[in-house]
């Protein structure tokens, strides 16, 4: 019985243990699942709510960044109201001043108006009184001199005329003297501004020196391997070679016509040598340079030696031998003073001015241009400037110095270096002027175009026949290049003189740009 009724407890607890297990693994199932989907709820919870906080927090910051817009504008808008304020500050107290003034000008008007009838008053009691006055003497006159107030007036305006007359004449000739006097500064201004202008250097100098050749194989001697023979040369003379097809000739060029003298020499040396490499060169350059600067010396002591002119500062020998390879306008500039010299000593015997002075000055004159390519500056100013450095007399330097009318002429040692000037240069024969009038035509009808408003540039062509201008479309219109060639053609006619006539083109084009990118 006792072991039955054990039995039925033991299947009893042993049911309820599998029940209870059975129940409790269903709950935990049934707990894990809501686990789950609490967890699911929580995570989509949590994600919308993020989801909302960093939508709040961009509207926050959206919020921020247009309340400080918001505060940047007022502050600007208040700014602004500020200047204003002080504007209208400012143009309150202008128009205050302003009203203060014109009530102090309304009061002083006022015033002036009533001082203005007081006098009007006055006067028109003084001219009745002086009608009366007049009236009386009239009569008084009338009576004593027995004219009537016609015959008076008549012959009042007879005297009248009589002193006006003469009057006239009296200022129509001070005028006359004084238009004269001015004419004739304004006539000497004009000669000498013309003087100077025409004085200036138009150089024609030859700048170039041909060097003849045994045979043509020598221009390939000349020239070297890969030209360093030729390169040698024009470094060691500073004077360019040109290797040309004219037959054995070669040439040598520069402006310098002193160095351009050595490179010739040196040239004609080495051709002769026949041994050409740059050592040989330097060598025989170097002993032309001396040789030429001995030749320059002797002949600046000729010189002097020509005119009886003793001694003078070695540098200003120089430069007189300098000269020697100059030329100005086909003229060689020593064979030129040297004449100038002795025209101005016969002149000096002639006028009681001491002759070597005047030999001196005539010498000196054109030392500047022995040295004008080096020293800026017109060349009687230039030769006047170092005839003082290297001690010549005042007198010399102010005759050297005003020979154009670069200073104006105050001796008469001065006058006489600048006529003897004149007549070496006048001589015929004397000067080749023919290519420097060509190119100074040229160069005054381009000049002459030029001075007009809205001119560009200008050509003279045609060997002076025509001028082509080049307008800027902008400022002139095509009726004004019609006036525009009209009145270059009567400023031409005016001012240069030609033979034939002289064609004026003007040239008014129009561009369009643009640029394809």
């Amino acid at each position: 019985m006792v072991g039955i009724l054990l039995a039925a407890i033991g299947g009893i607890v042993g049911g309820g243990a599998i029940a209870f297990l059975a129940t409790r693994a269903t709950v935990k199932s049934r707990l894990e699942k809501e686990k789950e989907n609490l967890d699911a709820a929580i995570q989509e919870s949590s994600v919308k709510w993020e989801a909302k906080v960093q939508q709040a927090l961009s509207q926050a910051r959206n919020a921020d960044i247009r309340v400080k817009a918001l505060e940047k504008e007022l502050n600007k808008v208040k700014s602004d109201a500020d200047r204003k304020e002080e504007r209208l500050a400012k143009r309150e107290e202008t128009v205050d001043r302003k009203m203060d003034t014109l009530v102090q000008r309304e009061s002083e008007i006022v015033s002036r108006e009533k001082e203005t009838v007081q006098r009007e008053s006055d006067v028109k009691a003084r001219m009745a009184e002086a009608e009366k006055m007049t009236a009386e003497a009239r009569t008084v006159l009338e009576s004593v001199a027995g004219l009537s107030q016609e015959e008076a007036r008549a012959m009042l305006t007879e005297r009248l005329m009589e002193d006006v007359k003469l009057s006239a004449a009296k200022s129509i000739k001070m005028i006359e003297e004084e238009a004269k006097e001015e004419a004739e500064k304004r006539a000497k201004k004009i000669v000498g501004v013309a003087m100077m202008r025409y004085a200036a250097e138009f150089a024609n100098e030859r700048t170039v020196s041909v060097v003849q050749l045994p045979s043509e194989e020598m221009k390939g001697r000349i020239i070297g391997r890969e030209g360093r023979n030729i390169r040698a040369f024009e470094q060691a003379t500073g004077i360019d070679v040109i290797i040309d097809d004219s037959p054995d000739t070669v040439i040598v060029s520069g402006f310098n016509p002193v160095r351009r003298e050595i490179a010739r020499l040196a040239l004609e040396k080495l051709v002769q040598d026949g041994r050409i490499h740059p050592a040989r060169i330097e060598e025989l350059v170097e002993k032309t340079a001396r040789e030429v600067d001995q030749n320059i010396k002797e002949t600046g002591e000729d010189a002097l030696y020509q005119l009886s002119l003793g001694t003078m500062h070695p540098e200003l020998v120089k430069l007189i031998g300098r000269m020697k390879y100059r030329t100005s306008y086909g003229q060689n500039v020593l064979q030129h003073s040297l004449e100038v010299g002795g025209l101005a000593g016969l002149m000096a015997a002639e006028m009681g001015v001491p002759v070597k002075m005047a030999r001196r000055a005539g010498l000196l004159h054109d030392i500047g241009k022995a040295i004008d390519h080096e020293v800026e500056g017109p060349h009687a100013l230039v030769g006047a400037n170092f005839a003082r450095k290297f001690g010549e007399n005042a007198e010399i330097v102010h005759a050297i110095a005003s020979h154009h009318n670069e200073e104006k002429p105050l001796t008469l040692l001065a006058h006489i270096t600048a006529a003897a000037d004149a007549v070496s240069g006048s001589r015929p024969g004397a000067r080749r002027e023919s290519l420097e009038n060509y190119l100074k035509r040229l160069g005054d009808l381009e000049e002459i175009s030029n001075s007009f408003a809205g001119v560009n540039r200008s050509y003279a062509i045609q060997a002076g026949r025509e001028v082509r201008v080049i307008v800027e479309n902008e400022r002139i219109d095509d009726d004004g290049a019609t006036i525009l060639a009209r009145d270059i053609a009567r400023k031409i006619e005016e001012q240069l003189s030609y033979p034939g006539q002289v064609k004026v083109c003007v040239i008014r084009e129009t561009r369009a740009v643009d640029f394809a990118k």
